[in-house]
């Protein structure tokens, strides 16, 4: 097994911090030989600009979810890197970490490491890292069953956004993830420091540490992969089902800081709920480099001025994931925006947006 090249999985429900952890984690001289795969959930791909880490040995998968329609695309792009780095094609790496979409079931995507006879004979299962956010995450793991999941197979636990949640309610959250997880050791991003090393010491994936109801759910998934493999595969390609939609909106004008932040808190306030997600890159009148923006649901994150744009492309661009809302409306809505925000009429359109 020492032989093996570990594969890591970094999961966590949406907006719960993977991509701000990797960031973190990519800046760690212990965190440079390692390639990097990435998804997202839809055919939106926009995590590594997000990174500002764009190379040949970092991977961006967009086809859809890890353990729905892209687990034949998991394995192959596996593969590839293990072929191009036998040939030299590619700096040397002694591990993957795979960032998986925030809707992700974890299981499949272990699954897939620990069932497949090719990758078996040259990789291994390393250490699952799960990011929880404090605000959102106690809801996420009592109304999303990934979430739960995620938690539950954890074997580095971190607590984000503890220095934007109540107390009490961070209380509550520890009580249902010791419930799922009782062991796991866990970090709070915003108060310990986190590095590499810490995180991926001893990075065996041991099933036998897990809760009952973690090994309960691994095993489901390795008979399912095993007595139905083509059954299994298109039920999990319709898991998520129509309410859950991933959507862009690209525009080339320069944005008005201001006019952009009313109409974004107008548009949360009222469908805060079902807005999984938001994330972008501006290009904002009197910067020159990028914005990045987060929210999830009615939080929204202070912006980061970014160093650089990651590439010649200065089209701004939002990505939503959105649970049973009609993208319609905020492509009506950011339409009227747009057309709105240099004729006074835009305070107008923010109350209509309100309602």
């Amino acid at each position: 097994m020492a032989d093996r090249t570990p594969v890591n999985l970094l999961t966590g429900f949406l907006g719960s911090g993977k991509t701000s952890l990797l960031q973190r984690l990519l800046a760690d001289p212990a965190f440079s030989d390692t390639a990097v795969l990435i998804n997202e959930f839809g055919e939106v791909g926009l995590d590594h600009h997000l990174l500002e880490r764009i190379d040949e040995t970092t991977v961006l998968l967009q086809s859809g979810c890890l353990c729905c329609t892209i687990r034949g695309e998991l394995s192959a792009a596996i593969k590839e890197l293990h072929s191009r780095r036998e040939r030299e094609e590619v700096p040397f790496f002694r591990r993957i970490v795979v960032e998986s979409t925030g809707l992700a079931d974890p299981f499949p995507i272990l699954s897939t490491i620990q069932a497949d006879p090719v990758l078996k004979h040259h990789f291994r299962l390393g250490n699952v890292i799960t990011t929880v956010d404090a605000v959102n995450g106690r809801d996420q793991l009592v109304c999303r069953p990934e979430s739960a999941k995620q938690v539950a197979v954890a074997d580095r636990l971190i607590l984000t956004k503890t220095d934007l949640a109540d107390g009490k309610i961070v209380d509550m959250l520890m009580s249902e993830i010791r419930r799922l997880n009782p062991s796991a050791p866990l970090w709070r991003s915003a108060q310990d420091m986190l590095d590499a090393d810490a995180l991926l010491t001893h990075d065996l994936f041991a099933l036998a540490d897990k809760s009952d109801l973690a090994r309960h759910w691994f095993a489901e998934e390795m008979a399912a992969r095993h007595d139905h493999p083509n059954h299994e595969l298109a039920h999990d390609i319709n898991r998520h089902g129509d309410r859950i939609r991933a959507f862009a909106l690209a525009f080339d004008e320069k944005i008005d800081w201001t006019m952009f932040g009313i109409w974004l808190t107008m548009l949360l306030n009222r469908h805060g709920a079902a807005v999984l997600r938001v994330k972008g890159i501006l290009n904002v009148e009197g910067s020159q480099t990028p914005v990045a923006v987060h929210g999830v649901q009615h939080l929204v994150h202070l912006p980061v001025h970014m160093a650089a744009w990651p590439d010649n492309d200065r089209c701004s661009r939002l990505v939503f994931i959105v649970d049973g809302l009609d993208p319609a409306v905020i492509e009506r809505s950011f339409a009227a925006f747009l057309g709105l925000k240099g004729h006074g009429s835009f305070d107008q359109e923010s109350r209509r947006l309100a309602r």
